[in-house]
């Protein structure tokens, strides 16, 4: 074991900054040509060289071809880290010439530089950058017109090898985070008065056992008069001694989303005015600072640990004094006494925290597959360790640890070279070695990891005394209202209340933040091999035959026009000779060639020869090239006459074949087609399900699969039935074969799923739900079901980010049909706007004024009139379902255009703008009308699931739907809440519970068609017929129909012949018959018409009952009853045969038939 630990450390890894170059660059003397210029490169607090001089002019870069190196050990798991998130800086500095009696030259900055050294961090072993030298504070390049070349320095960086292989690239990963801004700060902040500082903290795990805290310690108090730029470009978090502009990262921008992608806390309807004014009213702290942190194998496998046990992760915010600038200059010792500070700090006041607030930022989204970064706007919260406790399971916070942190982080700043000095007594140097003596050690030991590069003042050293730091340092805690993290707190009788922290949540604020991986923590599985998992549960079956046009195809189509063209020759000649046909009875050769010879000249005469030739050439075409394959001229004429004369023999044979076949076809009877189709047999197979005769549903499915076994809809219905009737074996048959057939049947996936799911083979559900989401991606279905298995499994991040899918898919489909409705009403506004108008000017004369409704579209052009378009909107929700009605919200789009932003602005913006001399202004401000109405769902994600599987019969899905229906926000105990519940009851057999239920939604909806049509369902199964008729019958009464009338009438025509009122029931089965006539609807005409003497009628009825199915022994038991009565003997013997045959069950009947054959005295064969 001894023998294999070191050669598992790597060796240090050299890293060459090449400056290659530098142009443009402008001296302090405007008459020189040339600038003497030198380059200065620094890591952290660390200096790597200076290059030697070189002249710069206008036309000739300065050409240094300096090589600084550092190096990157493998001993300190931060090593990479540091590289990562710490910049190269370059200064160019001019070199003065000498003047007489001076001993050393004098130097001007001239401008400073960063150089990113991420690109070597993810693998590239060389990189080159082109970076604009940003001028420094009093520098000669400040006052370059903005049209003058930007100076320009060009940098390489280089390794032998990459810093890491292929084993770290593989496990470990890069976290970029973001602190944005702090919007909505406490009321008391002001940019007036006493300065503080601000400072965001939050963990980031090191490894397995540890974690480090990051700190943003320049978040800056702006006005909110003084607006963001578009295009914010972010900061270093470690700028070391870079300066101005540099301290920005080259080409790195803030994210820009729109609030409905945000992953924070303020994203509903209600909150976009709040943010919209803390955006651009408000105060806010500003940090735009980026944060780079390379997590190896260990660290990610703890990161994705403990997202996984609490999804929350404590990003801590708070305000510390303002460092004072000190006399000195930047230390110069050994760079662990950066740890000291050289600001003049008050001992007192130093490490104070006051504000200490802490936002819990979600980050289950990154354990959803695929996903790799998060954006948002989360609320901050007054920080206990209480809460912190709740929600994060942590004992302590950052507070004190991090305020040390950013103590020292501002202290250098303050210390930093350059336009501003400062300098530290003595006395706070050795005070605060005795406070922080052991932090002292933490730098000696980070000052190894990167040789002579690393900056030890870096915030991270302190992870490695964390818990130490919070036990050590009480005397410079938090402030009196602020809660100090000290584990055995939490077990006090009464929390500590954080009053300033409280000022967070009155003033409700948020800050943006973001965290970004190089790659995601779960991998999502790519298409292409979900197909291929998919082709896996597939079970094999040949191949297709090809449908391309064959030899075969070829001849049969030549048969097919030869045919054809024979039925036309023989219509003429029958229209020529058909009288001489009828009297001749022996015909001579010599007519008959006359006859031929007629025939012939009339066809070239007519033109009709010429068009049958035509109709021929396209299948000889095709014989030609598919079965002789010749598809080029012939170049030899003997060849071609060769060729022709085969043809020619071999499509006379082919055209006596054809003649052959047309000849003999006509003396066979043609086969009848099918007097039903597809949906017919689906209508009666439905039918017999809701009658409970399974058998024969089972015979019209398999019959539609015999019809035709390439139709996914024929084996997808069939496995529903079989998922019904709790076949799950057959089911899962049925649903490979839809899949096979059509690998992109969303239906078919899901339920495959649903079916994998209840033989706990999960693996393979997950695989079909995901196919799903794949094969369409914005189907709200798909995204729903794919929660509810989720769900199933107990995996909570992902159904929580499936759910999130498809309710953006569910507000953008609701927003979709609104913007139609206003469209559709907007067009109608204008057709009636001006058909008024044009009535107006012709009752005037056309000399009539504007009046204000013709003013309208100017001003709000694009959009109509809010009064207007308020209305139009009401009207349409109103048309669609009460529960489209808009909500009170108002509304922020972030995609609105200008013209609406102004329009629908604060009224506040109005009468600040009257104020500066505006007045009409204030007006406008008080006629504007409210904003439009943001549109709502008319359902939630789960009822639409829910409604797809009541129709599919997967009961168990449905019930877990249901589930997340009722805590849904747009959900709850409705009354399409208790009807889904009733009819999943039913399907269960469950009849107390679903009368239960639907009384239950009788009292949201009592004039609900659906409840009433249950309610006489669930009556008519437990023989209550006097209350299922009484529900039957009112919902045939109801203006609006319930979803499913087919099996009321049944039931509700069969209760009247129950109650032998027969013309009642002829009436109620001839509706059902008008709607979808099916066999059992005419078998119940059939029955009543018997009943009530019409014997003819009956006998239509019963006939067409018997087209539709001709085994139906109670139709064939009916047809020998009236035969019977209507003395056919023969008729009677055969229906009461076949009735017979099909097994006649119904012994009150067959009783009757006896009966009535005995009076007769036929229609038995055995008389």
């Amino acid at each position: 074991m001894g023998d294999s630990e070191p050669p598992s450390i790597r060796p240090p890894e050299t890293i060459t900054i090449t400056v290659l170059r530098a142009r443009n660059l402008k001296g302090s003397s405007a008459k020189a040509d040339a600038v003497n210029a030198m380059v200065k490169v620094e890591f952290g607090e660390r200096s790597l060289g200076e290059s030697p001089k070189v002249d710069c002019t206008a036309e000739t870069p300065a050409e240094f071809n300096y090589n600084a190196t550092m190096s990157c050990t493998y001993d300190d798991p931060t090593a990479l880290d540091e590289i990562a998130h710490k910049p190269v800086v370059l200064t160019v500095i001019e070199v003065l010439p000498k003047e007489k009696k001076q001993k050393e030259e004098k130097t001007v900055l001239l401008g400073q530089c960063t150089v990113d050294m991420l690109p070597l961090v993810k693998g590239e072993t060389k990189h080159r950058h082109t970076l604009i030298v940003n001028p420094l504070p009093g520098s000669p390049m400040e006052t370059l017109p903005p049209d003058a070349p930007r100076p320009e320095v060009d940098v390489l960086l280089s390794v032998n090898e990459p810093l890491v292989d292929n084993s770290q690239m593989n496990a470990g990963n890069l976290m970029t985070i973001t602190v944005e801004s702090l919007f909505s700060p406490p009321e008391s902040w002001s940019v007036t008065g006493t300065q503080y500082a601000y400072a965001a903290a939050l963990p980031v795990p090191v490894n397995a056992e540890k974690e480090t805290p990051i700190v943003f310690a320049n978040g800056m108090l702006k006005p909110g008069i003084d607006k963001e730029v578009p295009n914010k470009q972010k900061k270093w978090a470690v700028p070391a001694t870079a300066q101005g502009n540099a301290i920005y990262i080259p080409d790195q921008f803030i994210a820009q989303d729109a609030i409905e992608d945000e992953d924070g806390d303020f994203r509903g309807k209600d909150d976009r005015e709040h943010r919209t004014i803390a955006e651009q009213e408000k105060n806010r702290c500003t940090w735009n600072t980026e944060r780079r942190s390379y997590l190896e194998g260990s660290a990610v496998k703890s990161f994705q640990d403990k997202i996984a046990k609490c999804r929350y992760w404590p990003l801590e915010v708070m305000r510390l004094p303002q460092p004072a600038s000190g006399k000195g200059k930047k230390k110069q010792d050994d760079h662990a006494d950066t740890k000291k500070g050289s600001g003049a700090v008050n001992k007192d006041d130093e490490g104070a925290v006051s504000f200490h607030g802490v936002a819990f930022v979600n980050l289950a989204p990154l354990l959803y597959p695929g996903v790799k970064r998060i954006r948002g706007a989360y609320k901050i919260h007054s920080y206990t360790d209480q809460a912190l406790a709740e929600k994060t399971k942590r004992k302590m916070g950052l507070g004190e640890e991090a305020a040390r942190i950013a103590n020292n982080i501002l202290n250098r700043s303050s210390a930093s070279p350059g336009p501003k000095k400062g300098a530290g007594g003595k006395d706070d140097k050795k005070e605060k070695d005795v406070k922080k003596g052991h932090s002292r050690q933490d730098d000696s030991r980070r000052s190894n990891s990167i040789a002579q590069t690393h900056d030890t003042e870096d915030h991270d050293t302190h992870a490695k005394d964390h818990h130490d730091h919070k036990k050590g340092d009480k005397s410079s805690m938090i402030t009196s209202q602020t809660i100090k993290s000290d584990a055995g707190s939490e077990h006090e009788a009464q929390a500590p209340v954080n009053l300033e922290g409280q000022q967070y949540v009155d003033s409700k604020s948020y800050i943006m933040f973001e965290i970004r991986l190089e790659k995601p923590l779960i991998p999502k599985r790519p298409p292409e091999e979900l197909a291929r998992r998919v082709a896996e549960y597939i079970p094999p079956r040949p191949l297709f035959p090809k449908r391309t046009d064959g030899a075969q195809r070829a001849v049969e189509d030549f048969h097919t026009q030869v045919s054809s063209v024979a039925g036309l020759v023989l219509d003429e000649f029958r229209d020529m000779f058909g009288d001489e046909l009828r009297t001749d009875e022996n015909i001579t050769q010599e007519a008959m060639e006359s006859r031929r010879q007629k025939l012939i000249y009339e066809l070239n005469a007519s033109g009709k020869y010429f068009a049958f030739k035509e109709q021929l050439k396209h299948s000889v075409v095709k014989i030609v090239r598919e079965k002789y394959l010749k598809t080029t001229n012939f170049e030899d004429r003997q060849e071609l006459q060769t060729f022709l004369s085969e043809l020619y023999v071999y499509l006379i044979d082919q055209m006596h074949e054809s003649l052959t076949k047309t000849l003999a076809l006509e003396d066979q009877a043609p086969v009848p087609a099918p007097l039903t189709d597809s949906a017919q047999l689906k209508h009666f197979a439905r039918e017999a399900e809701v009658n409970g005769n399974f058998e024969l549903a089972t015979k019209y499915y398999q019959e539609r699969i015999a019809r035709d076994r390439n139709d996914p809809s024929h084996w997808f219905d069939y496995g529903t039935f079989c998922l019904y009737i709790n076949d799950i074996t057959k089911a899962e048959e049925c649903f490979k074969e839809t899949v096979a057939i059509d690998q992109k049947h969303l239906h078919g996936l899901l339920l495959y799923g649903v079916v994998c799911t209840l033989q706990e083979k999960h693996e393979a559900a997950e695989t079909f739900f995901e196919a799903a989401t794949c094969v369409q991606p914005k189907s709200i279905l798909a995204w729903t079901m794919l929660g509810l298995f989720y769900d199933a499994v107990q995996n909570e991040i992902g159904a929580e980010m499936a759910y999130i899918e498809a309710n953006k898919l569910n507000q953008q489909a609701a927003v979709n049909m609104a913007r139609a409705l206003r469209e559709e009403e907007l067009a109608k506004q204008r057709v009636e706007h001006s058909e008024s108008e044009a009535s107006h000017k012709d009752d005037q004369g056309g000399l009539a004024p504007p009046t204000s409704n013709t003013l309208v579209p100017d001003i709000k052009q694009p959009t109509p009139p809010s009064s207007e378009r308020g209305q139009g909107s009401a009207r349409s929700s109103e048309k669609m379902s009460s529960a489209r009605r808009p909500s009170a919200s108002k509304r922020s789009s972030a995609g609105r255009n200008k013209s609406d932003s102004n329009l629908s602005r604060p009224s506040s913006e109005y009468r600040r703008g009257s104020a500066r001399g505006t007045p009409q202004l204030e007006e406008a401000s008080e006629e504007t009308p409210p904003r439009e109405p943001t549109p709502v769902p008319t359902s939630s994600i789960y009822m639409q699931a829910i409604d797809w599987l009541l129709e599919v019969k997967a009961v168990p899905f449905t019930e877990r739907a249901l589930g997340h229906e009722l805590l849904s926000p747009m959900g709850g105990l409705t009354a399409h809440y208790h009807i889904a519940l009733a009819r999943v009851k039913l399907q269960k057999s469950e009849l107390k519970e679903a009368e239960e239920s639907l009384n239950e939604a009788l009292q949201f909806d009592y004039q609900n068609p659906d409840v009433w049509a249950l309610m006489g369902h669930v009556m008519y199964l437990i023989n209550d017929t006097t209350e299922a008729k009484g529900c039957y019958e009112r919902t045939i009464d109801f203006v609006a129909d319930a979803s499913e009338m087919h099996s009321v009438y049944l039931r509700l025509g069969s209760i009247y012949l129950r109650d032998e009122k027969f013309q009642e029931a002829k009436n109620t089965f001839l509706m059902a018959c008008k709607r979808s006539p099916s066999c059992v609807s005419w078998l119940g005409v059939g029955m009543a018409c018997y009943r009530l003497g019409e014997l003819s009628e009956a006998e239509d009825a019963l006939s067409e009952a018997n087209i539709l199915n001709n085994s139906d022994p109670e139709v064939w038991g009916y047809l020998s009853l009236v035969c019977l009565k209507t003395g056919r003997q023969l008729e009677a013997e055969q229906a009461y045969k076949y009735a017979i045959k099909v097994n006649l069950e119904d012994t009150d009947l067959l009783d009757e038939i006896i009966k009535t054959q005995k009076e007769v005295g036929f229609g038995n064969p055995q008389f």
